[in-house]
Order: structure tokens, then C-alpha cells, then sequence
């Protein structure tokens, strides 16, 4: 395995409802179950913080892919979509879906952006082959 350019570390007591926290302190918050699972809903969740983390890799994916192709998609917002869906035996599975949008291109060259970005974002290498994942950018599904 090669040598990690940055690894983030952090704490979590009393799993979903708990607390975690980042060794930089930079995140310190409570860990609460939804209220659509039964819990208060007063902290933040798993699936709220994954959908954090992938839209913010994506975006800037999207970014450093569109630079290197002579497009500008600095200005992309991500909706990400995190579901936690039931599966046999009692257990879980996730599912995702990212609503991009890039005002500042169209058609077939945001596709194919969202398209190669996709390939290259490290939370889409992760997940790839182990969760669905749908991508919908400026209104179309890939």
C-alpha cells in the first residue's frame, strides 16, 4: 500500500448515540439516532456526515477534472442523498444519490464531466461495487 498523503482521525463513545469528535477538534458533536429510525434527532447521524463527506469530495472532483479539461465547474452545488435502506436477515445497506448541478456547462459535456469525475473521486472508488450510487446532473439521470 502506498503512503497516505492525509488520514483523518476520530473519536466516537455511544455509537449513534453518542459523541464523536476529530483529533484536531475542528468536529465535536453529538451523535443521535433520526427520528425516522425512532431516535430525537438532536445530533447528527452517519448518513448525514457520509453525505457531507461525498458531496464535498465530489464537487471538488469536479472541479480538478474540469480544470484539467478546460471547464470551469468551480461554481457546482451538490444535494447528496443518503439512504439507509433494509435488506435481508436484519440488516442494512446504503444507498446514494447526488444531484449535481453545473450552471456554467450543459448537456453533454456536464454528463461526461459527472462521467469521469465519477472514476475518479476517492468516495466513488469506495463505494463503487458496494452500494448503488445514482448520479443526476442539471436535472438528468446517468
Amino acid at each position: 500500500m502506498s503512503k497516505a498523503l492525509y488520514t483523518a482521525q476520530a473519536h466516537v463513545t455511544g455509537g449513534r448515540d453518542g459523541r464523536g469528535s476529530t483529533s484536531d477538534g475542528r468536529l465535536d458533536l453529538d451523535l443521535r439516532m433520526p427520528k425516522e429510525l425512532g431516535g430525537d434527532g438532536e445530533g447528527a447521524n452517519p448518513e448525514q456526515l457520509f453525505a457531507i463527506g461525498y458531496a464535498a469530495c465530489f464537487s471538488t472532483t469536479l472541479a480538478l477534472v474540469g480544470q484539467q479539461e478546460g471547464l470551469d465547474a468551480d461554481d457546482a452545488e451538490i444535494d447528496s442523498l443518503v439512504s439507509l435502506i433494509p435488506i435481508d436477515g436484519g440488516r442494512f445497506k446504503l444507498g446514494v444519490e447526488l444531484r449535481i448541478s453545473l450552471p456554467s456547462i450543459a448537456g453533454d459535456q456536464a454528463l461526461d464531466l459527472a462521467r469521469t469525475a465519477h472514476q475518479v473521486c476517492p468516495y466513488s472508488n469506495a463505494t463503487r461495487d458496494n452500494i448503488d450510487v445514482t448520479l443526476v446532473v442539471n436535472g438528468t439521470q446517468l
